[in-house]
């Protein structure tokens, strides 16, 4: 069937060259419009539940918020882990979803179930899902720097005219502000005032709330004309509040401002931002939409910038502080150069080679056409342009000609032993049809070792699948285009004078060398074989040494440093610290700009504590770092100089940290779950477990999460005194929330801004527990009041400042950062050290996870399926060859293929990584494609040799083999 493909094209050049001239178009299409990235989305699908629930305690929102979200979510179809947060005043809840699942479908089983859930939450308590984005979705963040505005005037500016200006470019999911202050109406109310006239804190709320609406009045008829009747009645500044009546005697009316002043200040903040060490700015973060074009995004949040920043105050600056768009073109450009370099070099090595340029334009015309092919099958699976699928299309290209150049140089033979009047075009399909189906089945079998890569899952799945992808799209493309293109351009190109094999400088000059080897070879048969057996045994040594680790480490053009510090930090003083760790990295010349966050932004896909911080470190291009400066002798000198005390730093880049910690909750390359019923006990724990992971070589910070470290001033109601005043612990509980927590009891409405109106208790009445139990009053039933210290008891305690769940069981963390060791040995060797040094309390459970557990999940897939795939190349060639001899000599020599790569790997002191074992499967498939393309020459060569031997009447002699291999390998 080949070989009348093969015929049918060279006498078909119209239909050929049509065909190839429509795949051609097809593929400077697809190349035009494919989605640029720098990686392939690693994250899984998630659907993110985000719940407000202010001023209560962590301990709170996990009991009445988070919990019954995650026990709800639990059971939704095709989830494979729901992690929940508990914060001061939020939740969060995590539906992480299987490989394949559509991000739209997931999202509206997550709302189904959130209708039922929803029901069983506090009063007023309304969760929302998250922005429709990726776990990889910041991919442009800003900052406002202006000298003669409030932090407060920077804020008002991100919230009400850059956010909205921003979200409706398209492409972006949302855009989430941090840092600076959000304004906020302070009604400070004097507790002496509030007794003296009679308030309670009760009227003062629905007062405040019945003075701030506007009504419609429907519409009347006056002098022929219709009015709209309006009643105005919004509050829209601190008079308007300080205004509102309480009640009038006699007259005389009681104002808000009699009881209270009103003051403009922030509201509480969760989340600081930073830059350069220069102090707080307000700023932005992009976020992109699922399956999106990560750099069309990127432009159009550019566009909008420039469209807005006519309308910012004089003096306002946009700096950037983190843009993927650079590195997204220094990954393409890169590729794109090493694409083209390949070309180039390919289409040299045909033309001197050959030494017929005309013949050497079919290998050269062919390539272009396969890689335009394999770039159309992307756009139509609708994959996107990345360094991995534009990897596979590399790693092709050397061999997507090897097929154009086996018949060209057949034909050439075919050519000069021809008779002069046997017509070209049967002697080039006659060429072409003897090579022509073996060299089909061996580009099949370098496509059919690509399988393997297929089934690896999860994050792996996710980066490798678009290489393989592109690999095998290249290589079909490639067996297709050698009997269809190829020989129809032989039929045009392949012509004129041909200068035979022998006649080749470069040629005879190879087998000049190489044929006194082959000679000894044949002469020593035994001792070849012992010692290629002797490369394979001595490998195992150097293979055995090499270390594991999930993937070598993409440089992305800028640090991400996560510190950690103990729980219970003031905001505060996370600001001054942030400050002065921004500072000291930006003093390092290698560095352009360092952005510092501490704590959340206001999105639901960064669910951080005040005590976590993440400094973006853009960095300055490589040619303007100091000498012998690498990025790992970097964040070395980085490291050495942020030491603080109780703060634990970890070191990884923007892209890689944010896929991790949505795929395994973990942000270092190694972390430790501790699961079990009882925070303390799990605390303790995770203690000893880091003071043994400290001790072990390699670790280059060790942090257990002190989910108990938080500082929590306890009101506990008495039970007996509260029956004595005819108290409820809600009344209690309602002065607790009100008057030292402060509620936000209604909002201004002025024009497109909308600013809280705050109520509490002046600072100097709930500065101390004496304080608070001597001048916080609850009111009585009838009339009068009680100091909350006669019905409750006040006490400072300590308690967790977040509480984290993964699939409804508590957990703990331990962060482990490791450098200058393998991943594989290391864990190896800390997962015995805590064996021996930690025991587990009843109920209590440890589970190893981050970038260890990608690795370990590959390695036990590709064990399964590299010898099943093994057996299909087994398969191929056997049907190419109908012989089990030329097959078995083929499989043979692909273990012998990755001896060189091994040892180099191990004398370049590189790992054992996904990446590399990847890079043995494709060797192993261009070994098969030599064994295959030798034994096709050795074949020809028999024939020959047997038919001279059959025309002089001689029997086939072993020297007849020896020189039928001699003269198939040169």
């Amino acid at each position: 069937m080949i070989s009348r493909l093969i015929a049918w094209s060279a006498r078909n050049l119209v239909l050929v060259f049509l065909g190839a001239g429509f795949a051609v178009g097809a593929g400077t299409y697809a190349l035009r419009t494919l989605p640029l990235d720098a990686l392939p989305d690693l994250s899984d699908v998630q659907a993110i539940v985000y719940t407000e629930y202010p001023g209560q305690t962590p301990q709170v929102v996990e009991d009445q918020v988070t919990y019954p979200l995650t026990s709800a979510m639990l059971t939704v179809p095709r989830s494979k882990v729901v992690r929940g947060f508990s914060f001061f005043g939020v939740s969060f809840v995590y539906v992480i979803f299987e490989d394949g699942v559509d991000l739209y479908w997931a999202r509206s089983r997550v709302l189904e179930y959130l209708s039922a859930a929803a029901k069983k939450l506090p009063q007023g308590v309304t969760p929302t899902l998250g922005p429709d984005a990726t776990g990889v979705g910041w991919v442009y963040q800003y900052a406002l720097v202006a000298k003669e505005m409030t932090l407060a005037e920077l804020r008002s500016l991100q919230d009400w005219t850059l956010r909205y200006g921003l979200s409706k470019a398209e492409g972006v999911a949302e855009v989430a502000s941090v840092g600076g202050f959000v304004k906020q109406y302070n009604v400070v109310v004097d507790p002496n005032r509030l007794r003296a006239l009679g308030v309670s804190l009760k009227q003062l709320r629905e007062a405040i709330r019945a003075s701030n609406t506007d009504v419609g009045g429907r519409t009347v008829e006056l002098s022929e004309f219709e009015f709209i009747v309006r009643g105005r009645g919004y509050l829209k500044s601190a008079a308007d509040i300080e205004h509102i009546g309480l009640r009038a005697e006699n007259g005389t009316p009681l104002l808000l401002r009699d009881v209270a002043r009103v003051e403009l200040g922030p509201d509480e903040r969760r989340g600081v931002a930073e830059l350069d060490g220069e102090g707080e700015v307000a700023s932005g973060i992009a976020l992109q939409r699922y399956g999106v074009n990560a750099l069309s995004v990127i432009d159009n949040v550019k566009a909008a910038l420039a469209r807005l920043a006519p309308a910012l105050p004089k003096g306002v600056e946009i700096a950037t502080v983190y843009d993927r768009s650079q590195l997204i073109h220094a990954a393409i450009e890169t590729l794109r150069g090493t694409l083209v370099e390949e070309s180039v070099i390919v289409a040299l090595v045909c033309a001197a080679f050959l030494l017929h340029l005309r013949s050497a334009l079919v290998a050269v015309i062919m390539l272009p056409v396969g890689v335009l092919i394999a770039f159309a099958a992307m756009k139509a699976l609708g994959l996107g342009s990345n360094i991995m699928s534009l990897g596979g299309v590399a790693i092709a290209i050397g061999a997507m000609v090897d097929a154009a150049i086996v018949m060209i140089e057949n034909a050439h033979k075919h050519l000069e032993r021809a008779p002069p009047e046997k017509p070209r075009i049967d002697i080039v399909i006659e060429a072409a049809s003897e090579v022509g189906p073996a060299l089909f089945f061996s580009l099949l079998v370098i496509t059919v070792s690509f399988l393997p890569i297929f089934t690896l899952e999860a994050q792996e799945g996710r980066l490798f699948a678009p290489l393989a992808f592109t690999k095998t799209f290249s290589m079909a493309a490639a067996a297709l285009l050698s009997v269809t293109l190829v020989p129809a351009l032989m039929v045009v190109f392949v012509r004129g004078s041909i200068m035979p094999e022998t006649k080749n400088p470069i040629n005879r000059a190879l087998i000049f060398l190489y044929r006194p080897i082959i000679a000894r070879v044949l002469k020593a048969k035994t001792a070849t074989i012992l010692l290629a057996f002797l490369a394979i045994v001595a490998t195992i040594v150097p293979a055995r040494q090499l270390g594991g680790e999930f993937m070598p480490t993409l440089d992305e053009g800028a640090l991400l440093y996560m510190p950690t510090t103990l729980p219970g930090l003031s905001v505060t003083k996370a600001a001054e610290l942030l400050q002065t760790q921004d500072r000291i990295i930006k003093s390092f010349p290698e560095v352009a700009a360092a952005y510092g966050k501490a704590g959340r932004a206001a999105t639901a896909t960064d669910p951080a504590p005040l005590e976590m911080f993440e400094t973006v470190v853009s960095l300055k291009p490589k040619d303007q770092w100091r000498p012998g400066m690498t990025t790992d002798k970097l964040v070395a000198e980085l490291d050495a100089a942020l030491q603080f005390p109780g703060v634990s730093n970890a070191w990884t880049m923007p892209i890689k940290a944010r896929v991790d910690m949505l795929a395994t909750g973990i942000r270092t390359p190694v972390g430790v779950k501790i699961f079990g019923r009882d925070l303390a006990q799990m605390e303790r724990v995770a203690k000893q477990v880091e003071a043994v992971l400290k001790r072990v070589p390699g670790t280059a910070s060790a942090y257990a999460e002190r989910v108990n470290g938080g500082y929590f001033l306890d009101i506990v109601p008495d039970h007996a005194a509260l029956a004595r005043y005819n108290l409820m612990i809600g009344d209690v509980q309602e002065v607790i929330a009100t008057g030292l927590g402060g509620e936000t009891i209604t909002t201004t409405v002025e024009g497109r801004e909308r600013y809280g109106v705050n109520i509490r208790y002046p600072r100097e009445f709930r500065s101390d527990p004496q304080t608070i139990a001597r001048e916080v009053l609850v009111p009585l039933p009838r009339s009068g009041a009680v100091p909350l210290g006669e019905v409750a008891r006040i006490e400072l305690t300590r308690g967790p400042t977040s509480i984290r769940t993964e699939n409804g069981q508590l957990a703990v963390y331990v962060f482990v950062d490791v450098r200058d060791r393998d991943l594989s040995s290391y864990v190896a060797e800390a997962q015995k050290a805590v064996a021996q040094s930690v025991s587990f309390p009843a109920g209590a459970y440890v589970t190893w996870s981050g970038q260890f557990e990608y690795m370990q999940r590959a390695e036990s897939r590709l064990k399964l399926v590299v010898p099943l795939t093994l057996a299909i190349i087994f398969l191929l060639l056997y049907l190419n060859f109908r012989r089990s001899t030329e097959t078995l000599i083929v499989m043979a020599s692909l273990p012998f293929a990755l001896v060189g790569g091994v040892w180099a790997m191990w004398m370049m002191g590189f790992n054992l990584s996904v990446a590399a074992a990847v890079g043995f499967i494709a060797l192993a498939g261009v070994a098969a494609e030599t064994g295959v393309v030798m034994l096709i020459y050795l074949d020809q060569a028999m024939k020959e040799i047997a038919a001279e031997r059959v025309a002089q009447c001689r029997a086939f002699t072993r020297a007849d083999l020896h020189e039928a291999i001699m003269r198939g390998a040169v």
